[in-house]
């Protein structure tokens, strides 16, 4: 980053003004350059306001407290759309997301709700790199080039992505049908010509209809663009028993993004993530052999929010002008992303399975 300026997640070191730089997995701040420590004092009885959950309904009426935001200065990175917060006088630096390069930028201020919570990162860059290789060396099918440049990449960027979480409790009333199987005698010619008989499947449908309940606790949004959605689904689960209430000094050292699904739109999608359930206790209230789903209609009642931040260590690489992302779970190591193919290892396999097939109809029909 070309400046000396502290970001927004930055703390000064009260020794020599140098940053402080949380260190993951301890509960303490290091200086880059005295040495100087210096402990996180967490304020545990502000702990259990970290997990308390805030109506939707009241507080989207009262949008203006602003008691409930804070500002803080991003940049927008023109390749992907990440918003990343940072210093204001950062001119040059590049995105975690995507590896574009931020040239010729200007932060700007933007107002968010606050985080009330968090996760500390737990796993060190060190260690998040370590999995990042074993996960490359692992993918059979990548081009050997992609392997070579794991092995040589450090870009291991530290994020803390902004979440949703949401509460409700849920009674959905619904309409379909019940299949129940059954089974036939049925006769045919088989290829010799001689007269077989068969058992054949048949279903009876039923109309049915009826209502399920469920109560749904941290339904999980990443209020991120940033990240491919299915990915980042995939480095759940997370700790949230151990969310810790929102203090800057955790984030010192590392990077922070500012939302961009804002919380209607990370409601919409939760109720989409608990819908898939509710559809899954349906087909157990419908029973029988198969189940048919014609309408479902869903109250959603006591909805209830937190909006939190959780640690994922991702080194966006580009390979053949292409963007890829690999992304550690922050607190236990877990790891996902995306990854290219070689074709030429492809094609080659296929090639040598159909030379290996012929070969075995080969010596079989020399053995007849």
């Amino acid at each position: 980053m070309e400046n000396n300026q502290l970001t927004h997640n930055e703390i000064a070191c009260k020794n020599c003004g140098a940053k402080l730089i949380f260190k993951p997995g301890t509960q303490h701040l290091t200086c880059e350059f005295c040495g100087t420590y210096n402990e996180i004092q967490i304020d545990y009885s502000k702990v259990k306001e970290a997990h308390e959950e805030r109506d939707l309904v009241s507080f989207l009426k009262n949008k203006q407290d602003v008691s409930q935001e804070y500002t803080i200065q991003t940049i927008d990175c023109k390749a992907c759309g990440a918003k990343t917060s940072v210093s204001a006088n950062t001119v040059s630096d590049n995105c975690s997301f995507c590896g574009s390069p931020f040239e010729n930028v200007q932060a700007h201020e933007i107002r968010l709700i606050k985080p009330q919570a968090l996760l500390p990162f737990n796993i060190q860059s060190k260690e998040g790199h370590e999995s990042f290789k074993k996960w490359i060396d692992k993918l059979w099918w990548a081009p050997n080039d992609l392997k070579k440049y794991a092995r040589m990449s450090e870009k291991l960027q530290g994020v803390y992505i902004p979440y949703w979480t949401f509460d409700a409790d849920t009674s959905s009333s619904y309409s379909g049908a019940r299949g129940e199987h059954y089974y036939e005698s049925e006769s045919y010619t088989d290829n010799n010509g001689n007269k077989q008989t068969r058992q054949v499947q048949k279903t009876r449908w039923y109309n049915v209809s009826g209502r399920v309940s469920r109560f749904f606790d941290d339904v999980l949004v990443m209020a991120s663009n940033s990240l491919p959605a299915k990915y980042a689904d995939n480095l759940e689960p997370w700790d949230l028993n151990n969310l810790i209430p929102y203090d800057p000094k955790f984030m010192s050292g590392f990077r922070s993004e500012a939302y961009q699904v804002d919380l209607e739109a990370g409601l919409g999608i939760s109720k989409e993530k608990m819908d898939v359930v509710i559809r899954q206790d349906i087909r157990m209230d419908i029973g029988g052999d198969e189940q048919r789903i014609y309408t479902v209609n869903t109250a959603h009642k006591e909805i209830t929010f937190k909006h939190i931040l959780l640690p994922i260590w991702i080194s966006a690489y580009r390979y053949r002008e292409k963007v890829y992302r690999f992304m550690i779970n922050g607190r236990n190591g877990k790891v996902s992303g995306e990854r290219p193919y070689s074709w030429i290892k492809i094609t080659l396999a296929v090639l040598a399975g159909m030379a290996a097939a012929g070969a075995i109809y080969y010596f079989s029909e020399m053995q007849q």
